[in-house]
């Protein structure tokens, strides 16, 4: 309630002072893992809207994204808002001017309560704004002008009560002490009663006469001890009545009752009694409630006749404990004395107690043992008696007790181990409960939760991981994913991944692949060629990042894929053979003749290595074919004479790879009438020597020897169908069971050794033959080769290694007979 004149020069001063003193915080947070004890913050009253209070994000540990996130708010204890919270920095701000005067009275201190609500989880914190008393009001009196009726007889030193001036502001800025102008008869006193509120007393210097002087008047002023002070004055007229020699006595000086909290409004206090000997008006007797505090005089109401003190409003213990009345009795005289009444607030049990927490262990390890303390706590009661009387209990199972210290003070321990991998964090409530009638109760839940440790070893999600990479794939090609998963967290629970280094003797696995240490990564080191390498495997281990390690093993198995980088080898004809020397067709060869047969290998496997044969280029069209899987060169039809005596075909050989890959070998045919006019043909002779008729016996000998060498050649085609299903048989085996290898032949067929020369991929044949020609075998269509062993084996260096082939070469043996 604003006085009358405002002063707000004085008002917006003392504000400034207040604002450059800071706001003072008086938060006791208590270790609760966001859950503290009520925040206490201190603000001068009547500041203006948007004042900055404190920073609520900070006070609970939270940042103002977290605030913001988790949809705080402000819930005020009543109706009004007085503050507001800036959801994104977390400021306490005034929203609406406070008047602590309004707001409290002369209650001290002048709290204004509210709940800070989070979401996700729902969560509140309480908190008070006590508001800072400033010096806004000047002492008032209710009556400008105070009339005093006192006898003419009234002895020097007698004391006259006077009428308190009203200062709504508490502490120093209330009412300190008052003063009189200058008078011949009085002076004043300034008292102290027992709840610090002052009253003032006239006393009477010198003995009054009304026959010299009626009235005496003079003002009387109220001074604060604000900075700077304010003060209010009232008007004092003394009327000097004529003798009235008896004044009213009251039959106890002080009364003292018990009134029980929460009563209800009228309910009879007290009754005061005073009588006078004077009769008639003199003696009749009115009772007062003298003013000394508006909250006297808002509490209670008196008869003034019959003197009975009634409530004018319930009065709460813990609010106010004692009022101390000043009643007035005063006859019709104007005679009038005084007594006091001293009012004694009874306990109720209208207080739930309150849980306080001292201290708190945010994080508890898991491996702490039991009888741990957690928590330390207080209950507290407002109530008095039995009503404050408390005691203490867990909700719920949980691996917590509480252990008692001394009176309201309790420690909550762990009654037992602890797991965090089955429980990361407790929610433990504490439930205190009152003596009282009925019984009242209030929880407080705190939040412990587990600290890590690593017990826990890693766990491979794979006892054995396959990878496969293809051969030939660039140097930090990726092959997959190591994964292995710790129960345990934070570092505990980083896994981090390494090659085991394999035992001495055991191939370098190591130098092939390698394991990122973070992510489990497996990578190529290098080109890997599935020729020289088809599997291989190597241990890897997982490590965590506890300060005594643990650790896990798995089995990493890299298969090679084979592709198609090996382009298919002639080995016959060879590369270095002259195209001219060729084969010998006779003229009379029919379709299907058997000119020759181009054999070549390919490293690769599978379907790398599966072979086809066409014709690139031919002197002559139509004249030849090659069979497309055998290789082998045949007449498309009968040789006529008008075909020329040399033909050159350049036979295509591909294999199925994708993409294909392919080798050409030349084949030189020379067709010939007889075999004589052959071996002129092959030696080139310059004279160009005539062939020689042969005599009938030597047709007959060379019929015999056709029809000989048509059946061994038949045997001999068998045999090479024969040995070539059960290689591929083998191969079709070797390709389920174990990487495959390249075909080779032995001895019978072609040479075996081939080899990679300077790692290109094209393999070096080797091969020793000898062509055997009898006499008239120019007109023969058959010709027999027979492969034979290598001779001497010379040394090549391929890479890092020795790779023995035997030395090449071509003899053409003919026997002719004379």
């Amino acid at each position: 309630r604003k006085p009358a004149r405002w002063e707000g020069m004085e008002l917006r001063k003392s504000k400034e002072n207040f604002a450059g003193r800071g706001v003072a915080l008086i938060l006791l947070l208590c270790l609760s893992g966001m859950r503290a004890e009520t925040a206490r913050y201190s603000v001068p009253e009547e500041v203006e809207r948007g004042f900055f209070v404190a920073n609520i994000a900070k006070d609970l540990g939270l940042t103002g994204e977290e605030l913001s996130d988790r949809q705080a708010r402000l819930v005020p204890e009543g109706e009004k808002q007085y503050l507001q919270l800036n959801k994104h920095t977390g400021d306490l701000v005034v929203s609406e001017q406070m008047d602590r005067e309004e707001l409290c009275g002369q209650s001290e201190p002048c709290l204004v309560r509210f709940e800070v609500l989070l979401e996700s989880p729902l969560q509140s914190f309480r908190a008070e704004v006590s508001l800072t008393d400033i010096n806004d009001h000047a002492p008032v009196f209710l009556n400008k002008e105070i009339v005093l009726k006192i006898q003419e007889t009234a002895m020097p030193g007698a004391r006259f009560l006077l009428e308190s001036a009203q200062d709504p502001d508490v502490g120093n800025n209330s009412l300190q002490h008052y003063s009189i102008s200058s008078n011949d008869y009085f002076r004043i006193y300034t008292r102290k009663r027992s709840d610090d509120t002052r009253y003032a007393e006239l006393v009477l210097d010198r003995a009054l006469d009304r026959e010299q002087q009626a009235e005496v008047t003079f003002s009387v002023m109220a001074v604060d001890g604000g900075s700077p002070p304010r003060s209010g004055t009232a008007l004092i007229r003394v009327v000097v009545l004529d003798t009235n020699d008896n004044i009213p006595i009251f039959t106890r000086s002080l009364y003292k009752v018990r009134v029980l909290e929460n009563s209800p409004r009228d309910t009879l206090v007290v009754v005061v009694s005073a009588t006078d000997l004077d009769s008639g008006t003199n003696g009749e007797i009115t009772y007062s409630i003298v003013q000394n505090s508006d909250e006297n005089l808002q509490t209670f109401k008196i008869n003034p006749e019959t003197g009975q003190i009634r409530l004018k409003k319930t009065v709460d213990y813990e609010e106010r404990k004692t009022y101390e009345i000043d009643v007035q009795a005063m006859d019709g005289g104007g005679l009038s004395t005084h007594c006091k009444v001293e009012v004694q607030v009874g306990d109720m049990n209208d207080n739930a107690p309150e849980v306080i927490i001292t201290s708190l262990t945010r994080t508890l390890s898991e491996a702490a043992p039991p009888n741990t303390v957690v928590a330390l706590f207080n209950v507290k009661d407002r109530d008095s008696g039995e009503n404050g009387r408390t005691s203490c209990e867990l909700t719920g199972e949980q691996p917590f007790s509480i252990s008692p210290l001394e009176t309201d003070a309790y420690a909550l321990v762990t009654s037992e181990a602890l797991d965090r991998e089955e429980v990361a964090e407790y929610n433990v409530t504490v439930r205190a409960r009152d003596r009282g009638f009925p019984a009242l109760s209030a929880s407080k839940t705190l939040l412990v939760r587990l600290l890590d440790v690593n017990d826990n070893t890693p766990s491979f999600t794979q006892a054995i991981y396959t990878m496969v990479i293809s051969e030939n794939e660039p140097a930090g090609t990726s092959l997959g994913r190591l994964s292995a998963t710790d129960a345990d967290e934070g570092k505990n629970a980083r896994v981090r991944y390494a090659l085991v280094p394999p035992p001495p003797g055991s191939p370098p696995a190591a130098s092939f692949v390698s394991v990122e240490p973070e992510s489990g990564i497996v990578r190529a080191l290098r080109p890997m060629d599935y020729e020289d390498v088809q599997s291989l495997e190597v241990e890897v281990h997982a490590v965590d990042g506890g300060t005594q390690a643990l650790s896990a093993q798995a089995m990493l198995h890299v298969v090679v894929r084979d592709e198609n980088d090996n382009a298919p080898v002639v080995l016959h004809p060879p590369p270095d053979s002259s195209g001219a020397a060729g084969e010998l067709v006779p003229r009379w060869a029919r379709a299907d003749y058997l000119v020759a047969k181009v054999v070549a290998v390919d490293a690769d496997t599978g379907q790398n290595a599966w072979l086809s044969y066409e014709l690139a280029k031919v002197t002559e069209p139509g004249l030849f074919h090659v069979g497309l899987h055998s290789g082998e060169v045949r007449t498309a039809r009968a040789v006529s004479e008008r075909d020329a005596p040399r033909q050159r075909l350049v036979v295509l050989v591909r294999d199925r790879g994708q993409p294909s890959q392919s080798a050409t070998a030349t084949l030189g045919v020379i067709l010939v009438d007889g075999f004589s006019d052959a071996f002129l043909q092959l030696n080139h002779s310059p004279e160009g020597m005539q062939q020689q008729p042969l005599s009938s016996e030597e047709d007959l000998l060379t019929i015999y020897l056709i029809a000989s060498l048509a059946c061994v050649s038949s045997l001999f085609v068998l045999s090479v169908l024969v040995f070539s299903a059960a290689k591929l048989c083998q191969a079709h085996s070797r390709d389920r069971l174990s990487p495959p290898s390249a075909p080779c032949y032995d001895y019978g067929g072609f040479a075996s050794d081939v080899v990679d020369v300077a790692g290109t991929g094209t393999l070096s044949p080797a091969y020793r033959c000898e062509a055997w020609l009898t006499t008239g075998s120019g007109r023969s269509e058959f010709q027999f080769l027979r492969p034979v062993l290598p001779s001497p084996k010379s040394t090549t260096e391929v890479g890092a290694g020795k790779i023995e082939e035997p030395l090449c070469g071509s003899q053409l043996d003919v026997e002719r007979e004379a």
